[in-house]
C-alpha cells in the first residue's frame, strides 16, 4: 500500500543524476495517484438488508403484525408500512406483508424486486403469489400466469392463490380454465371472499346457468352481486 505521508525531499540527500531524477518523479506521480483512489472513511454503496425465509414467528412480532393487518383491513397502507418497518424484519412473513404494501402504496418496482428475491432465496409460494400478481397488475399476464401456476402448485390448497390464478385466467381469455380454479377456490374458502363475482363471471363468459345457479342456491348469491359480476365480465370481454 503507498505512503501517502511521502514528501519531496524526505529521501537521502545524496547528489541525483537525470536517471535518478526522472525516476524519482515517475515515483511521485504513481504515489499520488495511489493516494487519491484510496477509500476515504466508509464505503456509500448502499446495500438492501437481507430478507428472512423464517417461518416461525415470536408471540411479540406476532403482535405487531397483528396491528399492521389491521391498519391493511382498514385501509391504510402507508401506516401499515410505517409500522412494518419500525420493528425488526424477522420473518418471512414481515416480508411479505413489505412487497404487498409497497403495491399497496405505488411503489410496484421496489415490489417487484422485493418478491423475486423472496423467491430466489426463499422458494415461497407466497412469494410467487406477490410476484404474480405484481406482473398481472403491470400488464405482463402471461408472466404472472406463471408465477401464478408455480404457486398453486406449491399451495394447492390456498384459496387466495387459486383465486388470483383464475383471475389472471379470465384475463388472458381462458374462461373455463378460470372457472375450474375459481370453482376450487370457492369451495376453498367456504363460498366467501371476492371468488364469489370472479366465479359468477366465469360462469357468465361460459355461458354456465347451471353453476350461476348453484351460487344462487347454495351460496346465496344476490342481485346485487350478479350485478357486479355482470359488469365484470363486460370489462374482461374488452380486454385485448
Amino acid at each position: 500500500m503507498p505512503d501517502c505521508s511521502y514528501r519531496p525531499g524526505s529521501e537521502s540527500r545524496a547528489p541525483l543524476g537525470r536517471l535518478g531524477l526522472f525516476i524519482m518523479a515517475l515515483t511521485l506521480t504513481v504515489l499520488t495517484a495511489g493516494c487519491a483512489g484510496l477509500p476515504q472513511g466508509k464505503s456509500t454503496t448502499a446495500t438492501s438488508q437481507t430478507v428472512s425465509c423464517e417461518r416461525d414467528v415470536q408471540p411479540e412480532a406476532q403482535v405487531h403484525l397483528d396491528l399492521v393487518d389491521r391498519l391493511t383491513t382498514a385501509d391504510k397502507p402507508y401506516a401499515a408500512l410505517a409500522q412494518l418497518q419500525a420493528e425488526s424484519m424477522a420473518s418471512l412473513r414481515h416480508w411479505l406483508r413489505k412487497g404487498k404494501l409497497l403495491a399497496s402504496t405505488g411503489r410496484m418496482v421496489e415490489a417487484e424486486t422485493l418478491f423475486r428475491d423472496l423467491v430466489a432465496r426463499c422458494d415461497s409460494g407466497e412469494a410467487r403469489h406477490g410476484l404474480g400478481m405484481i406482473l398481472l397488475k403491470t400488464g405482463r399476464i402471461d408472466e404472472g400466469l406463471v408465477a401464478l401456476q408455480r404457486a398453486r402448485s406449491q399451495q394447492p390448497a390456498s384459496a387466495n392463490i387459486r383465486n388470483d390464478y383464475g383471475y389472471g385466467l379470465l384475463l388472458s381469455g381462458a374462461y373455463e380454465h378460470a372457472a375450474f380454479e375459481l370453482r376450487t377456490a370457492l369451495e376453498l374458502a367456504d363460498g366467501q371472499g371476492p371468488v364469489r363475482q370472479n366465479l359468477a363471471a366465469a360462469y357468465l363468459l361460459t355461458d354456465d346457468h347451471q353453476g350461476l345457479q348453484l351460487l344462487k342456491t347454495q351460496y346465496g348469491f344476490g342481485v346485487d352481486e350478479l350485478a357486479h359480476a355482470r359488469r365484470l365480465a363486460q370489462q374482461l370481454r374488452r380486454q385485448p
